[in-house]
């Protein structure tokens, strides 16, 4: 209390201090020379403070209040909440504090700006990219069977499958596309039942065991589960990120490698599900960027493995819409470990 009023009349009474001295020594001096001096002078300095220094303290604060008041109105006009709802003070101190608050948080806006501009190029450029990858490839085989290629049979049916193939894959993106922008607006709604994990994860296994065939990669359990685990969530969601994780895996799995699935009790209501793969790994640079869309680690490679580019951000879209987690874990050259939880049914 003592440092604020120091701090609010510091300047008025020293002001009205120097002015009662020199008043006083003034009229002295005027009624030494050309009145009787008497003892009455000693009222002179009190009411000479008092009414300077409330004169001054209240000229100054109204001074300062106005042009204060102007430099918020002014930071109001830039939609500065925090300040709007703030009274007008005219404590300099504060309003320094305020006005430094006020420069952080719009340079904290201003770099974030320019973070998402970055990502929105780049998103764009990916974007432009997948599209025009098989546009091409499909207007390149038409071209060719109009420019005569149809009259061979053989040819024509050969270019006709690869077309055909490229439109599947525009297809994909653009379904995948749809299903993530439903996904961050809110607009997909979730069917929750209760299933086992368990027979959804081996659903996933026979459905790709051929193409981790190819490549003479293992899929397994982590150990044979005999009883059901029964979760609830959306199944065919949840089958869609087992089924995303699993691709990746294969995608990025090395020859004669492992996908190995574990199902674990978390705590009392949650299960995890890990996918842990002995694949090339995710540099520690990327990892907090895998989860966006058409982020591609190895811009070359990925794409001779095809896929749209969404697989992650979709995963990581479905698993929140749960009000879930998703983690990962990976080491160059050792593996991936890719990991969500699921509520468990009641």
């Amino acid at each position: 209390m003592q440092k604020n009023l120091k701090k609010t009349y510091k300047f008025a009474l020293k002001t009205a201090l120097y002015i009662t001295l020199f008043t006083t020594l003034l009229v002295s001096v005027f009624l030494y020379y050309y009145h009787s001096f008497n003892w009455q002078i000693i009222f002179f300095p009190i009411v000479c403070y008092s009414s300077s220094f409330l004169i001054i303290q209240y000229r100054v604060e109204r001074f300062i209040y106005r042009r204060v008041k102007r430099i918020y109105d002014d930071l109001t006009l830039l939609e500065l909440t925090d300040l709007r709802q703030k009274p007008v003070t005219t404590d300099m101190a504060t309003l320094t504090k305020e006005i430094d608050k006020y420069a952080r948080n719009k340079k904290f806006e201003i770099e974030t700006l320019k973070i998402r501009e970055e990502y929105r190029k780049e998103f764009i450029g990916n974007v432009s990219h997948e599209l025009k990858t098989p546009l091409f490839t499909v207007q390149g085989y038409i071209l060719t069977l109009l420019d005569g290629a149809m009259d061979d049979v053989k040819l024509r049916k050969k270019y006709l499958n690869r077309a055909s193939k490229g439109v599947e894959r525009l297809t994909y993106i653009i379904k995948d596309l749809d299903m993530i922008t439903k996904l961050e607006v809110g607009d997909l709604s979730l069917n929750k039942e209760t299933f086992d994990i368990v027979k959804l994860v081996q659903n996933v296994f026979d459905l790709f065991e051929m193409k981790a065939a190819k490549k003479d990669i293992t899929l397994t359990f982590d150990l044979d589960y005999m009883e059901p685990i029964m979760v609830h969530a959306d199944v065919e969601r949840i089958q869609q990120v087992v089924t995303n994780l699993v691709v990746n895996s294969i995608k990025y799995g090395r020859r004669k490698g492992t996908i190995e699935i574990s199902i674990e009790n978390l705590i009392k209501n949650k299960v995890i599900v890990r996918v842990t793969d002995n694949g090339e790994g995710i540099a520690e640079e990327n990892i907090p960027r895998i989860f966006e869309r058409f982020y591609r680690i190895d811009k070359s490679g990925s794409r001779k493995e095809g896929g749209s580019g969404l697989g992650l951000a979709i995963v990581k879209h479905i698993v929140e819409a749960h009000e879930e987690k998703i983690y990962v874990e990976s080491e160059i050259g050792v593996g991936s470990e890719f990991s969500f939880t699921l509520e468990k049914a009641k």
